[in-house]
């Protein structure tokens, strides 16, 4: 079991990005969750097979036909004891500033 977080940095809203990402993590069997965040980037929670896990990666570095994606952070992280069932959007958070 693998987990890894990203931001997407670009043109990334308003482009069907989650969307097109949920659809994708749901063939590549990968739970978890993707947001807009206020900046204009896109937040997403990655958890499953290695493998799945690198291809939604690879995926996210590119999007939908509609993005232009500038760069894409990674960070690994340790898979959590909550389980992760499907892959959601999930709301914008709010701007703590």
């Amino acid at each position: 079991m693998v987990r890894k977080r990203v931001i997407v940095s670009g043109t990334v809203q308003g482009v069907f990005f989650r969307d097109t990402c949920r659809r994708e993590a749901l063939a590549q069997g990968v739970s978890g969750w993707v947001r807009n965040l206020p900046d204009g980037d896109v937040e997403a929670l990655f958890e499953g097979d290695g493998d799945a896990v690198a291809a939604m990666v690879r995926w996210a570095r590119t999007g939908p036909a509609a993005a232009e994606v500038h760069a894409v952070e990674v960070r690994e992280e340790t898979p959590a004891p909550e389980e992760l069932l499907g892959f959601e959007v999930r709301p914008t958070p709010r701007d703590a500033g």
